[in-house]
């Protein structure tokens, strides 16, 4: 099976089983330790297909299905290992957990693409050309840096009076209000893929840029200067409500990137750049926005009647899990960790 027909296949298949693995939970089970632990998994996977290109020394033997098993196996052992120690460390080791330990979990992905993409795995890829150690001293460096931006920028005052169950006593006070700073630095990450789409056109057209540290920096400007924008207008000029802004753009163009560029493997568009970047986008956005909508068509099949907006947000967390927490890690596991097995045989 070849692209596009792969890639179209393995998504549907991901979907449906996303969506058969949520069905299983109850919606406050669901967003909450089921996502946290889901979050919690991402960074890993994130740091072996980018570092380890799926493919680190210890499997590199292997065939499939046995590659994408153990890579999956340790997937797991990672994800069980660094959870209660997030929640220890941010949550105080309450369950299930509440905001403050959900919105750090969220925020160290974009932090680990930042470190394996926007930079490359710069640092950690000097400190020796084993990958594997670089890839688990970057999972470590994401933790640490994500630790310092969340005490650094976010801000949870505006909880105060909570149930008891959302335990402040550690939460961070920041700068900014902690939604809007957790919308900010997802929709950054968002504008990572935004030049993926692009093919980092046109920082391609100075070589000088294109080697680290510049690149990380000068992407890492882009990323930001695009997600000021973006909130701006949301927030500012539109009035929009962050987590409706979160969940009705941010979320469904990183989805939609995830299947342009990932599952179809950046197929789609056999033009130039920036020809290519403008129509990627298109696409990304049109294929965000359609799964969106179904996902929100699903929803009361597979959870139940979910209410939209404030206080709860049910929904708008919901969407953003079932899409982003769930869909997309079953999907990278398909591509990367199985290689599209058995849609495609091994090479």
């Amino acid at each position: 099976m070849k692209q596009p027909v792969l890639g179209l296949v393995a998504t549907a298949i991901g979907i449906v089983l996303a969506l058969a693995f949520i069905s299983l939970f109850s919606l406050p089970a669901f967003n909450g330790p089921v996502a946290l632990h889901l979050l919690c998994a991402i960074p890993f996977q994130v740091m072996a297909v980018v570092i380890w290109g799926a493919n680190p020394s210890f499997v590199a033997k292997l065939s499939q299905p046995g590659k994408g098993l153990s890579l999956l196996v340790l997937n797991l052992v990672a994800m069980a290992i660094i959870t209660p120690l997030a929640l220890m460390v941010v949550g105080e080791g309450i369950e299930p957990p509440g905001p403050v330990p959900s919105h750090f979990a969220i925020i160290v992905v974009p932090t680990t693409f930042w470190l394996a993409i926007v930079w490359g795995g710069w640092p950690f890829n000097l400190f020796g050309k084993n990958p594997v150690v670089a890839g688990l001293a970057l999972l470590i460096g994401a933790y640490v840096l994500t630790w310092i931006g969340f005490r650094l920028f976010f801000n949870y005052d505006f909880l105060q009076g909570a149930p008891p169950a959302v335990n402040l006593a550690s939460a961070p006070h920041g700068m900014f209000n902690g939604v809007v700073a957790l919308v900010f630095y997802v929709t950054a990450l968002a504008a990572m893929f935004l030049v993926l789409c692009f093919d980092l056109w046109p920082l391609t057209l100075a070589p000088a840029v294109m080697q680290q540290p510049a690149l990380g920096i000068t992407w890492s400007i882009v990323c930001v200067a695009i997600a000021w924008v973006a909130t701006s207008i949301g927030f500012t000029v539109m009035g929009t409500d962050p987590m409706v802004f979160l969940t009705r753009v941010t979320v469904p163009f990183i989805f939609g990137s995830i299947v342009v560029l990932n599952m179809f493997q950046n197929s789609l568009v056999k033009a130039a750049q920036p020809l290519k970047g403008i129509v990627n986008t298109v696409l990304v956005i049109a294929i965000g926005q359609v799964l969106a909508l179904l996902y929100r068509l699903a929803a009361p099949a597979v959870t139940g009647q979910l209410v939209l907006g404030p206080p709860a947000y049910d929904f708008e967390i919901w969407l953003a899990n079932a899409l982003l927490s769930v869909t997309f890690p079953f999907l990278i596991f398909i591509a990367a960790y199985f290689a599209y097995w058995p849609l495609q045989r091994d090479k």
